[in-house]
């Protein structure tokens, strides 16, 4: 399909939907992150320090699917 629209070999088209989608997902990867650094700055538990970077390498792994 990309040949007909004239695109280079390689190029990506996303819906608006799925653009947002991953803005979406990448806002929250950050947010995780954020709440991971607060904590440790914090002086949190162990626990809690487990829980959040645990949330984080989920919202990673959501981040990181594309369709």
């Amino acid at each position: 399909m990309t040949s007909r629209l004239h695109l280079p070999e390689g190029t990506v088209v996303l819906t608006e939907a799925e653009a947002t989608s991953i803005s979406e997902r990448a806002f929250m990867l950050r947010c995780a992150a954020e709440d991971l650094q607060t904590a440790v700055d914090e002086g949190a538990s162990t626990k809690e320090i487990g829980d959040l970077a645990a949330k984080l390498v989920r919202s990673a792994r959501e981040a990181e699917r594309i369709r």
